[in-house]
């Protein structure tokens, strides 16, 4: 009756310290491999979306400000489209409302070529440009100066 006893004793001590014992990984470390954690990169908006209105041309969705890694990208949303063009740009244009005919130089900077004409893109800010400066963002053909639409921004 003692060994049944002395058995009852280790089976529940077992069983207490194995339920109270922390999984710290369920991974298999490999020789010269980290465990550590990496993590992941988070844009971060530094504005409220502008919502892209028309101007020579339908044009629709939001762009944001992101900040990924101290660097800052116009992004535009799924939801964005507008109509193929020859030279289309996208800018950012001083006022918060872009003329549809002729833009002039000193009102704008050019951030990149404009990807394609629908869907998530992103394009990089250059460095030296302050977007505090700027009031909008435009789709824009550039051998026509012709603003396809544009989307005030808030909140810089």
């Amino acid at each position: 009756m003692k060994l049944q006893h002395l058995a009852m004793i280790a089976i529940i001590s077992i069983a207490t310290i194995g339920c109270t014992t922390e999984v710290k990984s369920n991974s298999v470390e490999t020789p010269g491999e980290s465990t550590t954690p990496v993590e992941t990169p988070v844009a971060t908006p530094a504005a409220k979306p502008g919502n892209f209105k028309n101007g020579e041309h339908p044009t629709t969705g939001t762009v944001s400000i992101v900040t990924e890694q101290g660097k800052r990208y116009l992004e535009f949303s799924e939801s964005f489209k507008t109509d193929n063009g020859p030279d289309l740009f996208v800018i950012l244009h001083r006022s918060d409302t872009p003329p549809i005919y002729g833009i002039k130089e000193k009102d704008y900077v050019s951030v990149a070529p404009l990807q394609k004409i629908s869907g998530t893109q992103r394009y990089a800010i250059p460095d030296n440009v302050k977007v505090t400066d700027f009031r909008s963002v435009a789709v824009w053909c550039r051998k026509f100066n012709a603003t396809f639409g544009y989307a005030p921004l808030s909140g810089k």
